[in-house]
C-alpha cells in the first residue's frame, strides 16, 4: 500500500535550524516495505527528491519543488555472540536513542558519539564522529534500497568509501539509495578512546580512574551541551564546518606565523586543524549578523535567532570562509548540506 502524500507541507518542524520553507509533496515513511511501495508507484520518477530524517544536517535556503521523504522507520535490534554484539537499528531511530540504549545494555563502541544530533540513517552517510571515534570505526553493514528499481542491496564496509564526513552516499551514489536501517559490530569488553578533547580531563576533575562507557557517554554529552545549543531552544545544525585537513608542509607555514593554532596529526603527512579556532581568531565567536550568528560557546556553530531564513544564514558562512581564507589561507567547507 502507498504511504499517505501530502502537499504543500512546511518543513520548519522537521529541520533543526528551524527555517520555515515548505514541500510540495511530503510522505513519511515508517517502514521498509512502504518505502519499496513508494518507490514502485511511479509517484518518485521525474521529481527532485529529497530524504530527511532528523534534519539536522541541512539548510533550506529555499521551498522545495519536489517530494520530501521523511524516513521514520524505527526499531532496535541486538544479535550477541561471545564480546561481539551487531546491533541493528531503523534508519528513522534518534541516534541519541541508539548511544543511550547501547551504554545502557553495557555494548561499547559508540559512547563517545553521545549527543550527535540526527538520526541512525544519516550516520553512514556522514561518517558522522566525534572526540576520537567514526562511524566507520563499528560500521558493519547497512539496507538501502535503489530508488529507481527499488531493489534491495546490502552495503558492507567496503562498498562505502568511507572519509572524513564522506561516503559514497555523498559522492558517486549521491542521490541513488535510501538507507532503511544499519548494523554496528559494537563489544562488551570496552576499548575506550579517551585522548581526544576534554574527556581525559573531565575525568580526573571527576576522579574518575577507570571509567565505564557510561562515564564516557555521560562526560562527552555534559561537554557537548556546554559547547553546543539545543536545536529545541535555538536553531542551529550542530558544527557547520568541517575541520580542514592539510598538508603538513602548509600547516608549518601556517604554524610559524600562529604558533597557538589547534590541531591534530593525521598519519605522517596531513594535519587537521580546529575549524572553531580558527572562525574564533576572525572574531566570530557570539558575533550576531540579523537574525543569525554563531553561538557564544562554539564559533563553529551557525544559529538562527529567531527569523532567519536559509539565505541569511548561508550568506553569514561566506562571510565566515572568505574571512578566515584571508587571514590564515586555510578554505573552510561546509558540513551542512545546502539545499
Amino acid at each position: 500500500m502507498i504511504p499517505v502524500i501530502q502537499e504543500n507541507v512546511s518543513l520548519a518542524p522537521f529541520n533543526t535550524f528551524g527555517i520555515d520553507v515548505s514541500a510540495k509533496w511530503f510522505v513519511e515513511i515508517t517502514s521498509e516495505q512502504s518505502l519499496k511501495s513508494l518507490l514502485k508507484s511511479g509517484f518518485c520518477q521525474s521529481k527532485p527528491l529529497l530524504v530527511l530524517g532528523g534534519g539536522s544536517n541541512v539548510l533550506f535556503t529555499k521551498d522545495f519543488e519536489g517530494l520530501v521523504i521523511r524516513i521514520n522507520i524505527q526499531g532496535i535490534e541486538a544479535m550477541e555472540k561471545d564480546d561481539t554484539v551487531i546491533v541493528t537499528a531503523g534508519a528513522g531511530v534518534s541516534w541519541k536513542y541508539l548511544v543511550n540504549d547501547c551504554v545502557d545494555k553495557g555494548y561499547a563502541g559508540i559512547e563517545n558519539l553521545s549527543l550527535i544530533p540526527g538520526t541512525v540513517g544519516a550516520s553512514p552517510v556522514q561518517n558522522i564522529g566525534a572526540y576520537g571515534v567514526e562511524l566507520k570505526d563499528v560500521f558493519e553493514s547497512c539496507v538501502a534500497l535503489h530508488i529507481e528499481s527499488g531493489e534491495r542491496r546490502i552495503f558492507n564496509y567496503a562498498d562505502c568509501g568511507f572519509g572524513y564526513r564522506e561516503s559514497v552516499f555523498k559522492s558517486s551514489l549521491k542521490g541513488q539509495y535510501i538507507i532503511t536501517a544499519v548494523n554496528y559490530r559494537l563489544s562488551r569488553i570496552p576499548k575506550l578512546q579517551l585522548n581526544y578533547g576534554a574527556i581525559q580531563q573531565e575525568l580526573q576533575h571527576r576522579h574518575i580512574d577507570n571509567p565505564t562507557i557510561a562515564d564516557v557517554a555521560k562526560v562527552v554529552s555534559e561537554i557537548r551541551v556546554s559547547k553546543l545549543p539545543d536545536p529545541s531552544t535555538i536553531g542551529n545544525a550542530g558544527s557547520f564546518f568541517k575541520n580542514p585537513v592539510i598538508s603538513k608542509e602548509a600547516f608549518e607555514a601556517i604554524h610559524a606565523q600562529f604558533p597557538e593554532i589547534v590541531h591534530f596529526p593525521v598519519g605522517d603527512n596531513q594535519v587537521k586543524l580546529a575549524a572553531g579556532w580558527l572562525i574564533e581568531q576572525c572574531g566570530f565567536k557570539g558575533k550576531v549578523v540579523g537574525n543569525t550568528g554563531t553561538w557564544k560557546n562554539q564559533a563553529l556553530v551557525l544559529v538562527n535567532h529567531g527569523t532567519a531564513t536559509g539565505k541569511e544564514v548561508y550568506d553569514f558562512s561566506e562571510q565566515i570562509i572568505q574571512t578566515v581564507a584571508k587571514k590564515f589561507g586555510v578554505w573552510l567547507e561546509r558540513e551542512v548540506n545546502i539545499l
